[in-house]
């Protein structure tokens, strides 16, 4: 009998599956969405992809109708013009297309793109240290050569080294409700950690390089604000800091805070697979409009459908005991 991680990632690897016409941006239907935000989908997607394909049970052939939408969007050169729309594309956005290509993809598309990068695009200059983050780890997945620093001095700078480990809110029927809602660390502060994580740890990949007692201190923060995510209901969130604990080395089904997570997302998800939205507050009706309510649940079933396959997957050989 599966567990409840088996048949939420199944379940949210279904829906995404059955609606690959919305990633699509191309499609008739996508016609009414801005360019950036339709490329940002696929490129979520071509992301789920790149990870599955690296773990022991690449997710059967739930994934494959998805390889087969980014191969055929890999070849067409008017697709990461979809990124010009997006300010802060540049370099994050075609650094990712190059290094999330699908296997067996012919890369003269890609290497056009990676062509009209500035040198400064590559330097540290002018970054912040997650940002820093993001383009070395699309640029070595690219190969592309580049100026950022290793990833040894930049996680001593990354948001998992630096967030203060604030103390929980005190607990008091006086507090005022915006008071008693304040949680260890803001909506950024929350998506900067779990990115990091991300980054750093190549999704559960790659050890992470922290001293024993800054995994310690991350896997506190991240527990505080895991258990206030799920308190909440802010499902996405939620499933990105379960897949940061197991990057940080925890088993977060044998944590309180992670099953709790899995639970939440459990009783969120819709019979059809769809995670409805970001979060409680913010979900999709079941009234909603097909296209409204793709936009509003993709981002959240995919990333559930991520932490599935990350934390069932197994540990690599390094993975410290």
């Amino acid at each position: 009998m599966s567990s409840p991680l088996d048949q939420l990632s199944a379940g949210a690897l279904d829906w995404l599956g059955g609606n690959l016409d919305r990633f699509d941006p191309y499609a008739p239907h996508s016609a009414g969405s801005p360019p950036h935000l339709r490329a940002k989908a696929v490129m979520e997607l071509a992301l789920l992809c790149h990870c599955a394909a690296r773990l022991p049970d690449p997710s059967g052939d739930r994934l494959e109708g998805a390889r087969a939408l980014l191969r055929r969007l890999w070849q067409r050169e008017d697709f990461p013009r979809l990124f010009e729309a997006h300010p802060g594309a540049v370099p994050s956005y075609p650094l990712a297309f190059a290094a999330l290509a699908p296997a067996g993809t012919d890369d003269t598309v890609a290497r056009g793109v990676l062509a009209r990068l500035a040198p400064a695009d590559l330097a540290p200059s002018g970054k912040p240290p997650l940002k820093r983050l993001e383009v070395r780890y699309y640029a070595d997945k690219a190969g592309v050569r580049h100026g950022i620093e290793p990833y040894p001095d930049l996680a001593t700078l990354s948001p998992l080294a630096t967030l203060p480990a604030a103390a929980p809110p005190p607990t008091s029927a006086l507090l005022t409700p915006a008071l008693a809602d304040t949680g260890p660390l803001t909506n950024a502060e929350g998506y900067s950690l779990t990115h990091a994580a991300f980054y750093l740890g190549d999704y559960g990949r790659t050890e992470l390089p922290l001293t024993d007692g800054q995994l310690a201190r991350a896997g506190d923060l991240v527990q505080r604000m895991l258990e206030h995510c799920v308190g909440r209901e802010r499902w996405d969130l939620a499933a990105e800091l379960v897949i940061t604990q197991f990057i940080l080395g925890l088993e977060p089904l044998d944590t309180p805070s992670g099953t709790a997570a899995v639970e939440c997302l459990v009783r969120a998800q819709r019979p059809d697979g769809a995670l409805p939205g970001r979060s409680a507050a913010l979900r999709a009706p079941d009234s909603a409009p097909a296209g409204e309510f793709f936009r509003k649940a993709y981002h959240t079933t995919l990333v559930t459908a991520l932490m599935g396959l990350v934390v069932l997957s197994g540990r690599p050989a390094w993975h410290r005991v």
